[in-house]
């Protein structure tokens, strides 16, 4: 019965000390074996491997392309404009010896403290160099200002085992101590613009009204002018028919005159006219006008 025990102890013994010498890599990690604290296997390819039990230490580093978001930076560009701009960048390790070597037992942490300091500093060099301004970080050129940045990084992070696969501007922002006095002299760039849009609103109202002015004048200077030839036509058709008239009976013509004349003098119930008994006025009131030229002309036609 002893024996039966201390057998099925050394066979735990032993699948205890197998187990633990076997690790698993995953495809989305590098492996680190250490023996005593020094590099001593590097894992990168996904499988079942082994290591001394106790005396081995397997560290696991993430394979997988990592993110990071830095602080935002206050960078002067060459046009003395202050912007205020954070980024973001995507790495990954890329030699996982030289990385333990560069950050020791802060791993990760370490390398992404590291890595901000480095982008950092790249950005403020990139964005604070000769012919970079405010508009050009501003427009599609920032492209090319992104890319300068990770090549930069890239460089310096090489010394930390990692690789910077890219890198990204997320907002660019002014100073909060600047905003007003840009949104001051954005409002006052826009009222200008108003007023001047509003001044040649004027003066192109002013031409069309005078030109309307213009017009008016002339269709009405062309109506009277026509107007006026109409009416000196009829004028001048009355008149000849007056004339004509005139010429066939000039005694009758001289009745009907003073009929109109009448007329147009003896109106109302109550009409007074001062005038002297012998006027010719009342030459077809006395019995001495149409009727009596008529009879002395009767007479005389028969004689």
């Amino acid at each position: 019965m002893n024996k039966l025990l201390i057998l099925l102890g050394v066979v735990i013994l032993v699948l205890v000390g197998v187990l633990s010498s076997l690790f698993i890599v995953d495809e989305r990690e590098k492996i680190l074996v250490l023996r005593f604290g020094q590099i001593d296997q590097v894992r990168e390819e996904p499988g079942l491997y082994f290591k001394f039990p106790i005396v081995d230490e397997v560290v696991r580093y993430d394979a997988r392309i990592l993110s990071l978001d830095t602080q935002a930076i206050e960078v002067t560009p060459s046009d003395d404009r202050r912007l205020v701009v954070d980024a973001f960048a995507r790495y990954r390790i890329d030699d996982v010896r030289r990385f333990r070597q560069a950050t020791g037992v802060g791993g990760e942490a370490a390398a992404a403290r590291r890595l901000e300091s480095i982008l950092t500093t790249q950005t403020r060099a990139v964005l604070g160099s000769d012919g970079v301004t405010s508009n050009t970080i501003l427009s599609s050129d920032r492209g090319n200002l992104m890319l300068r940045i990770r090549n930069g990084a890239d460089l310096l992070a090489d010394d930390l085992g990692l690789e910077v696969v890219d890198v990204r501007l997320k907002q660019t922002n002014l100073p909060t101590q600047n905003l007003e006095s840009t949104f001051a002299r954005m409002r006052a760039e826009r009222e200008r613009e108003a007023a001047d849009e509003i001044a040649r609103g004027e003066e192109a109202a002013q031409r069309v009204r005078a030109q309307a002015d213009r017009t008016v004048v002339e269709l009405v200077s062309e109506a009277r002018r026509e107007s006026e030839i109409t009416r000196g036509e009829a004028d001048a058709q009355r008149n000849s028919i007056f004339a004509e008239a005139f010429t066939q009976d000039p005694d009758f013509f001289d009745f009907y005159r003073s009929l109109a004349a009448y007329e147009k003098a003896l109106q109302g119930r109550n009409s007074t006219m001062v005038i002297t008994p012998d006027s010719e006025f009342f030459n077809y009131l006395d019995g001495t006008g149409l009727g009596a030229r008529t009879s002395t002309s009767g007479v005389a036609a028969g004689q």
